[in-house]
């Protein structure tokens, strides 16, 4: 008899049970739906002097500098290391990479060495922010450890469609469709200089070295899975994100769309090669056309955020990994000294700017350091988040906003071997050693409110101002852990 009644109770009360429980999944919907998304573009190898916005006017990009018309774009914007793998691993982990051993950027075969990859006990922005209720996706390069414990499902990401190696061939030979601009040691028949076939494929020497063996073991994979990919693959990436926009637009979502653009192997597709016939240089050319293909791409995202509703919803970054490595793709980092791998400006500034419609000003010019770290800390704050401690980028918003006026960084710090550089304040104090003989080159000192370009040591006739620097950064310096490889 109880257990009738008990019964009878449970079915009287049913409808209250699933509307109070309707009620509460309308309610959480409608809270999450509130919550912004929060887009990050990276670019690869996009020197600071390349786009529209920064200064160029060979190049239009149209879609990039939308970005900073309708939001911020930083003229003093950092990266975390001067080159692919340490930059992105200091963007993933909101941290110095140096704090935790990610010194130097494994390439080739050692992408998929024990040992070489992003510590699984790092937690990344993926992984707060999956915690936080949104649903996260990876579309591009990876470069963060080509091992199964290094995978993107083992640090917060919920989908992954790209590689996980330093580049990748736009399309593999044959190469159809594209002009294809490779690194030779040797051009044929013997000799240097530039070779120029009639079928769409030119070697150079102006290097010293092969193109690297990008494709090796290194497929394109959907989650785990090789796939065949037949679009051109800047294309192909911005497919994906396209899709999983569409696809999870009815809930708060985080999208890293990491493109190898405009990285090597240097491949332009015929149609944006037509749009930039005019440039004589086939090299330039072949720049030109896969930046512009990459602004289309980023138009392409953007255009899917206002078609499923979210453009004043979503926090949208875009920067570069780090400067353009000159002499191999014509990349500019002018009005900034050196390329990619050094530890001047040109290879640790980057073009960065941020969009949140409604929430940032449009059209603002923010002059003050702030680096790739802050999107960590940003991110996690608009996303209600929990932060982790050690997280040293900061929530940009109140900076961008006018609430406070200070500095978001007075000091930053870079390290790899024998190179290293710190930023304190408007003086810079760099060194370019060798990996193992770091201690025989000398320091060097730069005012950048006066010289962003470095060209006036100050080393010699102030070096009260290079030992109050180089005190900053032995006891920073100190706090770094030994490399991991």
């Amino acid at each position: 008899m109880t257990r009738s009644i008990e019964s009878l109770s449970t079915l009287l009360l049913l409808p209250v049970l699933v509307a109070t429980a309707n009620a509460q999944e309308v309610g959480s919907s409608n809270t999450a739906v509130q919550r912004p998304n929060i887009v990050v573009l990276f670019a690869d190898d996009l020197g600071y002097g390349e786009l529209s916005c920064q200064g160029n006017p060979e190049i239009p990009t149209p879609h990039i500098d939308s970005i900073a018309a309708n939001g911020v774009r930083f003229t003093s914007g950092y990266v975390a290391g001067p080159n692919c793998s340490p930059s992105r691993a200091g963007l993933l982990t909101g941290r110095t990479p140096t704090r935790f051993g990610y010194e130097f950027n494994p390439t080739g075969a050692r992408n998929e060495e024990p040992g070489f990859g992003l510590p699984p006990e790092e937690i990344t922005i993926g992984e707060t922010l999956h915690d936080a209720g949104y649903t996260t996706g990876l579309i591009g390069k990876w470069h963060q450890g080509g091992g199964a414990k290094y995978h993107p499902f083992r640090h917060g990401f919920d989908e992954f469609f790209g590689f996980t190696h330093e580049g990748h061939y736009f399309v593999p030979p044959p190469y159809k469709g594209v002009t294809t601009m490779l690194r030779r040691r040797t051009l044929p028949g013997g000799g240097k200089g530039r070779w120029t076939g009639k079928k769409g494929l030119i070697y150079g020497t102006h290097m010293g070295n092969d193109e690297p063996d990008y494709d090796a073991n290194n497929p394109i994979v959907r989650g785990g899975q090789p796939v065949v990919e037949t679009e051109y693959l800047t294309d192909a990436l911005t497919r994906e994100a396209v899709d999983f926009i569409n696809r999870h637009d009815d809930k708060p979502f985080f999208l890293y769309l990491a493109y190898n653009a405009v990285h090597s192997p240097l491949q332009g597709a015929d149609a944006y090669m037509k749009k930039f016939a005019h440039i004589e240089d086939i090299h330039r050319r072949i720049f030109a056309a896969m930046l512009a293909n990459m602004d289309d791409s980023v138009g392409a995202v953007m255009e899917q955020l206002r078609m499923s509703g979210l453009e004043e919803n979503t926090l949208v970054f875009f920067l570069s990994d780090n400067g353009g490595p000159t002499r191999e793709l014509t990349s500019s980092n002018l009005p900034l000294r050196g390329e990619k791998g050094q530890m001047y400006e040109g290879a640790i500034r980057i073009p960065f700017m941020v969009q949140w419609k409604g929430k940032l000003p449009a059209g603002k010019v923010y002059h003050k350091p702030v680096s790739s770290m802050d999107i960590f800390a940003t991110a996690s704050t608009v996303a209600g988040a929990k932060m982790p401690k050690q997280v040293e980028g900061v929530n940009l918003l109140p900076y961008l906003t006018g609430k406070d006026k200070s500095r978001p960084h007075e000091t930053l710090f870079w390290r790899q071997g024998g190179k290293t550089a710190l930023r304190h304040g408007d003086w810079k104090l760099l060194r370019m050693g060798r990996k193992f003989d770091p201690g025989k080159a000398n320091w060097e000192l730069y005012n950048l409110s006066k010289d962003i370009s470095e060209e006036s040591n100050l080393a010699e006739t102030n070096p009260e101002r290079v030992t109050e620097l180089l005190t900053i950064w032995e006891k920073m310096n100190s706090e770094m852990s030994e490399p991991l490889f």
